[in-house]
């Protein structure tokens, strides 16, 4: 079949196909195994974003001081004149969307619309009620089996996306950002032993212990695997000391899946606490993307369920259950090539949004030791490894999307939570990285084509 697209592209840059019709909101479309976003006019687009795009981004260490603001205030002189600015900037650079954490005001603010990815924090807020302020805002994961947890979503669904419900530049919504879906930095227990040290009373708890009676027929043998020296399963669900987990597994993004093959293959008792951990791992998954989306979905009909920004790959279980249910799965993608990652979330059959890339460069005069994101010696190899990963990225079928964290450098004394870096477009004094922006901007002219170019063979 023939592409036939019009010469003159819509509001939001989309190009349009005769396959397509404009519904008045952003959409999804896979055209001869090709995703694209549809846009509210009918054209087909790539989400081209930029995270954090605000006058007020990041507080210098334990201060009140936003020395971007400042700056800002003091160029500009309003917060209006400056989202005009910062607007007319971005669609110059080739960008139409304004990615997490956003002042949404932006969007409207410049000589063409920008769409908007707004974050609810529909999970971690519900964690967070529960976990209290002595732990860390990311290291809890909500009680996906509290009852409670559908109505605290739906509550939060209403008043962020409800009165935003009609708003065609709402392209989806991101349901959570960056879950604790296993060991990883925040520390190395799995979501199956997390559960099973929720307070005893916790829907949480007696839900992980059930999981295990349903693989267990007796207690005996569970405990031979995992070894809590308990007289029974009624036990299980009552200690109030820690369940240790038997087989500490390293972090997901260290793992060598052959060589976590062949730690199961000697260990038939290693491969059963793996297979428990994971199988929890996806009935955890099924809930919380079934909640989250219905949710949505129930609230703002016309706008797409974007996932939660996974921050590494999951075990393969989770990322199914994410494809069963939602629009576009979304994750972040902190590495130089992406061409691996997009090539293990393809799986859920889905078109993948990368939510957050970076490249930091060392001479920015910021000490980029605190955060993610590959680190380059110059702001040359800076532009040039953006141009390299989004040239590989928009070559991959399922890719509809590329937001890169985040529009103004990071205080050099630190944001609240240390983290330094030079991930801007701009430094905190608001000037341009012009080699950066360069590359920003030709890769974005070029992208929808190379995406293009990315479609397989028709076949005879």
């Amino acid at each position: 079949m023939t592409e036939t697209f019009t010469t003159a592209p819509t509001r939001w840059g989309g190009r349009r196909d005769g396959r397509v019709a404009a519904t008045g909101f952003f959409g999804t479309a896979c055209l001869d195994g090709v995703w694209w976003l549809v846009d509210p006019e009918g054209g087909l687009v790539l989400s081209k974003g930029v995270n954090n795009v605000r006058i007020d981004p990041d507080r210098a260490g334990n201060t009140e001081r936003v020395p971007y603001a400042e700056a800002c205030l003091e160029k500009y002189g309003s917060a209006e004149a400056w989202r005009a600015a910062a607007a007319a900037r971005l669609a110059a650079w080739g960008l139409n969307t304004v990615g997490a954490w956003s002042d949404e005001a932006v969007a409207a603010s410049g000589p063409a619309p920008l769409a908007l990815t707004p974050l609810l924090d529909l999970g971690q807020k519900f964690a967070f009620s529960f976990a209290g302020p002595a732990l860390p805002w990311g290291d809890a994961f909500p009680d996906v089996f509290d009852p409670g947890f559908e109505p605290f979503a739906r509550r939060r669904a209403e008043a962020l996306c409800g009165p935003r419900r009609d708003d065609p530049s709402v392209l989806g919504w991101f349901a959570d950002n960056e879950l604790r879906w296993g060991p990883d930095w925040r520390g190395r227990d799995e979501l199956l032993t997390l559960f099973l040290n929720l307070p005893p009373e916790r829907p949480g708890r007696r839900a992980a212990v059930a999981h295990l009676r349903r693989r267990y027929p007796d207690f005996a043998g569970f405990d031979a695997i995992w070894r809590t020296r308990l007289n029974g399963f009624e036990a299980l669900e009552t200690r109030t000391a820690p369940v240790e987990q038997p087989y500490p597994r390293p972090a997901i993004y260290d793992r060598d899946p052959a060589h976590e093959a062949r730690l199961n293959r000697l260990d038939p008792d290693r491969a059963a606490f793996v297979a428990d951990c994971d199988a929890f791992s996806a009935e955890i998954a099924r809930r919380y993307f079934a909640i989250t989306t219905a949710v949505l979905r129930a609230v703002a009909p016309n706008h797409l369920a974007l996932g939660c920004r996974f921050h590494f790959p999951p075990q393969a279980e989770v990322i199914a259950e994410a494809g069963r249910h939602l629009d576009v799965v979304s994750f972040n993608c902190y590495v130089a090539d992406p061409v691996a990652a997009i090539a293990t979330y393809a799986p859920a059959g889905r078109p993948l949004l990368i939510g957050e890339f970076s490249v930091r460069g060392d001479d920015a005069g910021l000490p980029n030791t605190r955060g993610a994101s590959p680190r380059v010696a110059t702001q040359a190899e800076r532009a040039a490894m953006l141009r390299r990963f989004v040239t590989a990225a928009v070559q991959q079928p399922a890719l509809v999307g590329y937001h890169w964290f985040e529009h103004a450098d990071q205080p050099a004394e630190g944001r609240p939570d240390g983290e330094n870096s030079n991930y801007g477009t701009v430094t905190i004094r608001d000037e341009v990285y012009a080699e950066l922006t360069a590359a920003l901007t030709g890769i974005n002219r070029e992208a929808d084509a190379l995406h293009r170019a990315a479609q397989p063979p028709l076949v005879a």
